[in-house]
Formats: C-alpha cells, sequence, structure tokens
C-alpha cells in the first residue's frame, strides 16, 4: 500500500521539535483514525453522567494521539464481541479502550502497549481487618468477571499459594456484578484491574479496601491491524512523544493511573 508523509507538531505540555511520521495513504487522505471503543470501563472509557460526553483516559490519550498525527479521532461504539472482528475486517483502523495486550490476540492484532496493570484483590471495607494479606484469601470466595484472564490468573496464585486450601473462584457477569455480590455478602473478596480501583474507590468511599498487590503483570495496549506496520510505528512514536512531553503523566495524574505508567511504549510486550 502506498504511503504518504504526515508532518504534526507536537502538542504537550513543553514545546518540542516537529515529528515526521508514517501513516498509511487511506488515513492520511481520509485524515481520520477511526477507534473503536466501549464506554463502559471507567476511569478508562465512560460517558460522563452530566453530560453524556466521552471521557476517561483512553479517550484523553487518543485525543492527544490524534493531535500528535495531525489527525482526527472517529470514536467508534461497538461491543467487547466485536473487537477483533472490527480490526480484521477493517471496520475500524484500531481500538483504544483499556484492550489488554495478550499473545493470543497477535495472530489478529498487534498491540502498542502504553499502560501496565494487573489483577488486585479487594474486600469490604468493614472486614478489612480479617485479609491482613492475599494469603487470608484462601479457603474464600472470590468473585472475578468470567470474560477477562481474570479466572486463570486468579487460579494460578491459588495453586501456587494456597496449597490445599484453594481459592473458591466465583465467575461473575462483569467488575460491576462482582461488586454487588461482593457488597451482598455473596462473596469474600473480589478482583478487578488495579488501573480501575482507585476511580471506583472514589465513586464509594469507605466501601473497599484492597488486599495485597496485583497478582499478576499485563499491559493494555492499542490494537491495530497486523499488517498495517506503518500504522504500528506512528501510533508507538506518537506515544513515545507524548511520554517525552509529560501530556502522558499528565493524564495519569488526572486519572489516577501514576502507578501504571510505562517508561516507554512497546509493541506486543503481552504474554
Amino acid at each position: 500500500m502506498m504511503r504518504l508523509l504526515v508532518t504534526a507538531a507536537l502538542v504537550g505540555a513543553i514545546s518540542a521539535p516537529v515529528m515526521a511520521v508514517e501513516l498509511p495513504a487511506e488515513i492520511a487522505k481520509r485524515g481520520s483514525i477511526k477507534v473503536a471503543l466501549v464506554p463502559n470501563y471507567p476511569p478508562m472509557e465512560f460517558r460522563d453522567p452530566a453530560t453524556n460526553a466521552l471521557s476517561g483516559f483512553d479517550v484523553d490519550l487518543g485525543e492527544a494521539i490524534g493531535r500528535k498525527l495531525g489527525v482526527k479521532i472517529e470514536w467508534q461504539e461497538t461491543s467487547f464481541a466485536e473487537f477483533m472482528p472490527s480490526i480484521s475486517t477493517g471496520r475500524v483502523d484500531a481500538i483504544l479502550s483499556g484492550f489488554t495486550d495478550y499473545a493470543s490476540r497477535h495472530e489478529i492484532a498487534s498491540f502498542v502497549d502504553y499502560l501496565r496493570s494487573g489483577p488486585q484483590f479487594f474486600v469490604q471495607q468493614s472486614r478489612k481487618a480479617e485479609f491482613k494479606d492475599a494469603a487470608a484469601l484462601c479457603g474464600k470466595k472470590v468473585g472475578a468477571s468470567r470474560r477477562t484472564m481474570f479466572p486463570a490468573q486468579i487460579g494460578a496464585w491459588s495453586e501456587k499459594n494456597c496449597g490445599t486450601n484453594p481459592i473458591q473462584f466465583v465467575g461473575t457477569d462483569g467488575s460491576a456484578d462482582a461488586r454487588t455480590q461482593l457488597r451482598q455478602g455473596r462473596i469474600d473478596a473480589a478482583a478487578q484491574g488495579n488501573e480501575t480501583l482507585p476511580y471506583i474507590m472514589d465513586l464509594e468511599p469507605g466501601t473497599y479496601a484492597t488486599v495485597g498487590e496485583p497478582i499478576a503483570q499485563q499491559f493494555t495496549g492499542i490494537a491495530l491491524p497486523v499488517k498495517e506496520k506503518a500504522l504500528q510505528q506512528a501510533m508507538l512514536e506518537a506515544v513515545d512523544a507524548l511520554i517525552a512531553d509529560g501530556t502522558y503523566r499528565t493524564l495519569l495524574a488526572k486519572w489516577k493511573l501514576t502507578d501504571n505508567a510505562l517508561e516507554k511504549a512497546t509493541i506486543n510486550a503481552g504474554q
């Protein structure tokens, strides 16, 4: 595919030199990148309850990337189930929606990784004293979304740390359902991505307490078509430019994600 050279002025916390990047000809001609998201994963992406406008770290990051590349971001709401088909059929150019980079997805999509995260146990604040560390969860009922890798990661952690008294895993219909079951006392603890917990705990102050550290490390990335090497490189350079000029750190601080920062963007670092 013919490529066009697109020059964009760096915009960020400090002034920086002009960056030249290469975008696919179709995107350069259109002047926009079609990006899929599902706005139901705060603080990564959600609709502001007051304005119904798209909001969140990913939305801010995507708009900043668009400015770096000199193109508009066309947000396209879809379902999680349609993410990979949308990439493979070319309905969208990218997915930027709290999407985890797993090696099992690399046949269809390549990921420009921009955030580190991991599953984190948490309990009701009223029961915090019972769970001084993660080992106290052995033998207890722990819930997490069955649509994620959390069940396997919790199982692996339990096998390694709990011996003959394993965690009793309870699959839930998403993280919100896990929190509901936790508040109702149907499970003893829950687990979800540690990037989401500060936001949730601010929304429901005094309700939850974290237990231990994240039990695994994973990477969140921008999913792009495998064959679109130029687009992958352009995204990589744009994210690195945002890291270099301070914009990335500013957005992380805004959404309380500083602990999830990467020093440099990577491609397909997920396992």
